[in-house]
């Protein structure tokens, strides 16, 4: 299981905002985040409709965190991108078993355990805590 390219440039696209403290344009941050503009726009419209950050228009436009990087988590920026985590396509809802129905399953517990080990840590990541390392 990996991270997709899209969420890690949101993360690094969100990590820029909290960085700067300011209103960044969209060419800015794709520059910043080593994105093209056509997918980083892509990436700043998931980000807006989640609420993670907000859009400005005109001369003065860009984007800023909609609200302190002290609340805003590794996961809401992940799950923004790629919706809910989970290690195996088993614990997806519309995911259809191959195994008979009376035939316990011993994975998906693990795979349940292990998926909200990680969210929970994602959840304690908060965007004030990333700093570069010199």
């Amino acid at each position: 299981m990996h991270i997709t390219l899209e969420a890690d440039y949101a993360t690094r696209m969100v990590y820029c905002l909290a960085k700067n403290g300011k209103r960044l344009d969209a060419k800015t941050l794709a520059e910043m985040s080593g994105v093209t503009l056509r997918f980083s726009l892509k990436i700043l419209r998931k980000l807006v409709a989640s609420g993670i950050i907000k859009s400005y228009k005109g001369i003065q436009g860009g984007y800023e965190l909609a609200k302190p990087a002290s609340e805003i988590t590794l996961r809401q920026v992940v799950e923004t991108i790629e919706g809910p985590f989970y290690i195996n396509r088993c614990m997806d809802e519309d995911f259809v078993c191959t195994r008979e129905k009376d035939e316990p399953c011993f994975f998906r517990e693990v795979f349940i355990k292990a998926s909200e080990m990680v969210r929970a840590e994602f959840d304690k990541i908060t965007f004030d805590q990333f700093e570069e390392k010199s």
